[in-house]
């Protein structure tokens, strides 16, 4: 097609150099448009080195990762070490670019939370990607006035416990109790009140997800796994985990299971490494051994 003979208001361009006749979805011109690199690399280091742009944008930071930091060694381009009279201006100079950087009460809340989730995360060892949620749901809860008045630090909490249920990753509140700086009772509030309020569509926790971490930190063997996953299984479709705490159930499932593969853990090690009392495991492994065939696992 000519693009001399069809109406001017008729052609699209695309961003990738394509000019598009609307009406028919025919393609007038065709000058794509390269958005990758002009350089080759064979490996990480190579790219790093050729790559002449920053970070990837990232909402696990205030400020998504897109400003810059003045370097804290005190030399030059050409390595050389700066004046005392450089040194002192450049000092004033990263006072005020941190003053910049979080000009208001709403920054400054931000930056503290989200720095509150990347610590816990790292404790837990919570993936990249649950991380990026979890401040999406806090930054969230800021925009909608939801944090005042309220603890940041248990906001935060509840974002990355949030966040964790939303992506499927098993922890439990316990768990991030350990590393929280407030009360079980705050994260708890502060997680109802939260996902109540933007709405946050969080699926059930399934013992079952507890399973292979808590088998892999005792230490025990696949059978023991499998044999505990079953017996989660069949308890949870006769409704017996309902009102328990997931974590408790698990547990009470491994120690069944290694029972049953003469693995045996005591009832304290389960309970120490699913954060549970003993009392717990205890009265779920008694329901689960009365509600399954044990010789059929």
């Amino acid at each position: 097609m000519d693009p001399d003979e069809v109406d001017e208001e008729e052609l699209v361009r695309t961003d990738d150099g394509e000019l598009i006749h609307e009406p028919t979805g025919l393609i007038v011109e065709e000058d794509t448009v390269d958005r990758g690199p002009e350089w080759r690399a064979f490996n990480a280091a190579e790219r790093d080195r050729k790559s002449r742009v920053g970070s990837p944008m990232t909402r696990t930071m205030h400020d998504k990762g897109l400003t810059t930091s003045i370097d804290w060694r005190n030399r030059d381009a050409s390595g050389r070490q700066l004046s005392a009279e450089k040194r002192s201006r450049m000092e004033r100079l990263r006072t005020w670019q941190e003053r910049i950087r979080t000009q208001d009460a709403g920054e400054r809340n931000l930056r503290f939370a989200l720095s509150e989730v990347e610590r816990m995360s790292s404790a837990q060892g919570v993936p990249r990607s649950v991380r990026e949620v979890a401040s999406m749901i806090y930054r969230r809860a800021l925009q909608e006035d939801l944090i005042r008045g309220r603890s940041i630090e248990a906001m935060a909490t509840a974002s990355l416990y949030a966040a964790c249920r939303q992506e499927g990753i098993p922890r439990s509140l316990d768990n991030f109790v350990g590393v929280a700086r407030v009360e079980r009772r705050e994260i708890a509030r502060a997680y109802r009140y939260i996902s109540g309020e933007l709405r946050l569509a969080l699926k059930p926790v399934d013992p079952a997800e507890h399973v292979p971490r808590f088998c892999s930190e005792l230490g025990l063997p696949e059978e023991v796994k499998r044999r505990a996953t079953r017996i989660v299984d069949e308890t949870t479709v006769q409704g017996l985990h309902a009102g328990k705490s997931p974590t408790g159930f698990a547990a009470a499932a491994i120690y069944l299971a290694s029972m049953l593969s003469d693995e045996k853990r005591t009832q304290s090690e389960v309970a120490d490494v699913a954060d549970v009392t003993v009392v717990t495991v205890r009265n779920r492994y008694k329901e689960q051994m009365n509600a399954v065939d044990l010789g059929a696992l």
